[in-house]
């Protein structure tokens, strides 16, 4: 229902008076203030937004629906603004080119996405190809700073070929306790650690320990995963080599990190009704 001010004044005579006078499409809620602002309509509703915004979209082109009116003064573009129809060809040119320079932008942004991805799976497995590489002893010391910066307190290393099969121990905390954990870390290249490696871990660590935390840069058997609890047996840790390259990258271990910003346009948050 159009509420009169006077006699000559509508409602569409404030929304076409109100997008005259900027001679650039707006949203809803813009066309609603220009109006108040300007006097241009004096509105009696409980809502008059909503009032403004039910009379844009009855004698909007584009918008159909069953009260709909037949008669159109104005255009709604793929934005949500609101134009009159003497404007529209050129703002619906405008529109279309912002649409095609938007959807530019997705597919660059997926692009750039799934460039991202390969690029950290490729940087992963680079990274832990260069970590099989290393001898043995320069990975149980790379092995007792990783654990350090993964939580470890008071760790101390074994002394290689006298280690009984624990190459380092320490305090973990686990919930809100410490909990003596032991370690033992194997530099493989591709061989895969089996549930008999396990085995031996556990018996070295059994009694003394009351968790053990097995690294290796190679993979676990589904045999060794399966392991891992045992009833009345020290629990077992498994990590192998890209869960090493993950914790590297969470804590920042060996890793430098370069921020390259990625602009996502959110203008139409700040423009909303």
């Amino acid at each position: 229902m159009i509420i009169m001010r006077n006699n000559r004044t509508t409602i569409i005579d404030a929304i076409t008076k109100a997008l005259k006078d900027s001679n650039i499409p707006l949203p809803v809620k813009v066309i609603f203030d220009r109006i108040v602002a300007n006097d241009y309509y004096q509105f009696k509703a409980q809502d008059p937004l909503n009032v403004v915004r039910v009379e844009l979209r009855r004698h909007s082109q584009g918008i159909d629906f069953p009260t709909a009116s037949k008669k159109k003064y104005f255009q709604i573009l793929n934005d949500g603004t609101y134009c009159l129809i003497e404007q529209s060809n050129l703002f619906i040119k405008e529109d279309k080119k912002r649409k095609v320079i938007e959807e530019d932008e997705k597919r660059l942004i997926m692009t750039l996405k799934v460039t991202h991805s390969e690029y950290v799976k490729s940087f992963k497995i680079q990274l832990l190809e260069q970590l099989k590489e290393i001898d043995p002893e320069t990975f149980e010391i790379f092995c007792r700073k990783l654990l350090k910066v993964y939580g470890f307190k008071d760790l101390k290393v074994t002394k290689p070929k006298k280690d009984g099969g624990i190459d380092g121990y320490g305090k973990l905390k686990v919930g809100v306790s410490y909990l003596n954990v032991a370690v033992q870390c194997k530099r493989w290249k591709n061989s895969t650690v089996g549930r008999t490696e396990i085995d031996k871990f556990r018996g070295a660590i059994q009694g003394d320990f009351e968790q053990g935390i097995f690294i290796t840069t190679s993979k676990f058997s589904k045999e060794a995963l399966n392991a891992t609890t045992k009833k009345g047996a020290v629990p077992i840790i498994l990590i192998d080599g890209m869960m090493i390259i993950e914790i590297m990258i969470e804590k920042k271990f060996g890793i430098e990190i370069t921020n390259m910003p990625l602009y996502i346009n959110a203008l139409d948050m700040v423009l909303e009704d």
